[in-house]
């Protein structure tokens, strides 16, 4: 039977979790300088000589090329007489294989600087470089958190989508070429620099990359409200990108040239990818890879199915996190049920499918894909304990 949010929580137990949540030690230090607003890409090449890079990788996928975007960071940085070595041998999903591509294309130029364009592949990709480029050995070798010995390359993100927060963050998350499972690779110096948030940027994305972007970006501040590793600061970046994200996340679907609404998204995107650093994730991203893995759902598709079943299966364990975020309720315990039901009329919005079927995954592979998001890391951080059995449960409610 699929879980739902229905068994009420004990209020004084509630209050409890409340009161020790408030106690929530943390450790805050933003690394990463944030310059947003329209036309702020021309800051481009005065941001990179700030740094003092005169060579900079220049990472981002041949759709941003195509899209004019590339040309015109290349011009702001002539602009300061800074010469870029392009590297486009990327896709989505970033694998070993390309990270390997991109430090063959930098090292012969001695580049002293990365600069991430484009969505959460070119982000990512170019934190995988640096790793490499600086540290040696392969990506693998930095699975985990704080496994690199040497300072990294200065890096400069200028996201084109309002989606995965890559630019907030200091992960990595890179897929294994052989087997095609994530790994999230991360290091406080693997932050970027700085963050150029430029809201024009994202008029060129296609509509879909749009819908699934946007709602990867609603998962992060659904998720990181409730993890075992919350903080009263990650809440204020989770809340705060929820507000964002669910406020503008259908305006921009209907009406795409809408800049401030996609100003909105961005930004949204931004504090959720700030709210990881400090939070985590949970269940839903650690049942979202397998299905990339083996089946190709596109992670905001992934995310769009799963994640109403994980809210209404967290129910009443994350009560006071869900009833936050939808800023209370007149009836106690069914904060999940609303939560869920909201994100399920976001994906419709979107026109994004409501179960596993449609995405062509098989019933008899759903074990082998809850044994393998058991051993997804953002799992541990879910608030409810998470097992193998327990992700087959929800792969059956989603299917």
């Amino acid at each position: 039977m699929c879980a739902t949010s229905t068994e009420f929580t004990d209020s004084n137990a509630v209050a409890s979790n409340v009161s020790r949540h408030v106690m929530t030690g943390f450790d805050f230090q933003p690394r990463t300088r944030l310059v947003f607003g329209p036309g702020t890409i021309e800051r481009l090449g005065a941001l990179a000589a700030e740094l003092r890079v005169t060579r900079p990788l220049l990472v981002a996928d041949r759709g941003l090329v195509a899209a004019g975007h590339v040309a015109l960071a290349q011009h702001q940085l002539t602009r300061a007489g800074i010469e870029a070595v392009p590297f486009h041998g990327l896709d989505v999903n970033p694998d070993t294989t390309m990270i390997d591509a991109g430090c063959a294309a930098a090292r012969p130029h001695e580049v002293d600087g990365i600069i991430g364009l484009g969505g959460g592949s070119s982000m990512d990709c170019a934190k995988g470089i640096n790793f490499l480029l600086t540290n040696g050995g392969h990506i693998e070798d930095y699975q985990g958190y704080g496994k690199a010995a040497q300072p990294l390359l200065p890096m400069i993100g200028v996201p084109t989508t309002a989606g995965t927060g890559s630019e907030a963050q200091s992960y990595a998350v890179i897929a294994n070429a052989t087997t095609g499972l994530k790994m999230a690779c991360g290091d406080p110096k693997a932050a970027y620099r700085v963050a150029i948030l430029d809201p024009e940027l994202t008029l060129s994305q296609p509509d879909t990359v749009t819908a699934t972007s946007g709602f990867d970006a609603i998962a992060h501040a659904i998720e990181t409200a409730v993890t075992t590793r919350r903080s009263p600061i990650s809440d204020c970046f989770s809340h705060e990108a929820w507000r964002l994200l669910e406020n503008h996340y259908e305006t921009v679907l209907n009406r795409p040239g809408d800049v401030e609404a996609r100003a909105a998204m961005q930004l949204g995107a931004f504090y959720a990818g700030f709210a990881i650093e400090q939070s985590m994730l949970g269940a839903a991203h650690a049942c979202a890879n397998p299905l990339t893995a083996h089946y190709q759902v596109t992670h905001g598709v992934a995310l769009a199915i799963l994640l109403p079943h994980v809210v209404r299966w967290n129910g009443a364990v994350a009560e006071s996190g869900y009833r936050a975020l939808l800023g209370g309720g007149p009836v106690p315990g069914t904060s999940g049920e609303r939560l869920a039901t909201r994100l399920r009329a976001l994906a419709d919005a979107a026109g994004l499918p409501a179960c596993l079927q449609v995405e062509g995954v098989m019933e008899d592979g759903l074990p082998q894909l809850a044994h393998e998001a058991a051993q997804q890391w953002t799992g541990t951080f879910n608030p409810r304990p998470f097992t193998a059995t327990d992700a087959l449960e929800i792969y059956r409610c989603a299917f």
